[in-house]
């Protein structure tokens, strides 16, 4: 038996939007989909690693990140987070600490894309 854990992020919006971003800022792709429709259900694959997008919609207890904040942080453990931060940065995301060695060895910058949700962006020293 395995097993595997997935975020899910809930969108505000059209999810194609997010969908869009997240190829621009991570070169994410789709590995599987329901139809392309505003409400569309993503799994998305980066370089292995997968996070599916939703809409958000209250009434299905699928509420949007809150304004100005969010629930969760999301982190993107990459082999140069220097370039995948800068490519973030010039798809749309907003730097919240820009990238930076730790002394608790780390070297990560974090993110938050337009969706409002907050990605750290690292990896060990």
């Amino acid at each position: 038996m395995s097993y595997r854990f997935s975020a899910m992020l809930h969108i505000p919006g059209d999810v194609r939007d997010a969908i869009a971003f997240y190829a621009r800022a991570f070169s994410a792709t789709v590995g599987w989909s329901t139809p392309s429709a505003e409400d569309m259900v993503a799994q998305l694959l980066v370089h292995g690693a997968e996070f599916w997008v939703h809409p958000a919609d209250d009434a299905i207890g699928n509420p949007p990140p809150p304004p100005g904040g969010t629930a969760v942080r999301l982190m993107l453990i990459v082999d140069d987070p220097d370039a995948v931060f800068d490519q973030a940065v010039a798809a749309g995301a907003v730097v919240r600490s820009p990238m930076q060695d730790h002394d608790y060895g780390w070297r990560d910058g974090s993110v938050i894309d337009p969706l409002g949700h907050r990605w750290e962006i690292g990896k060990p020293l």
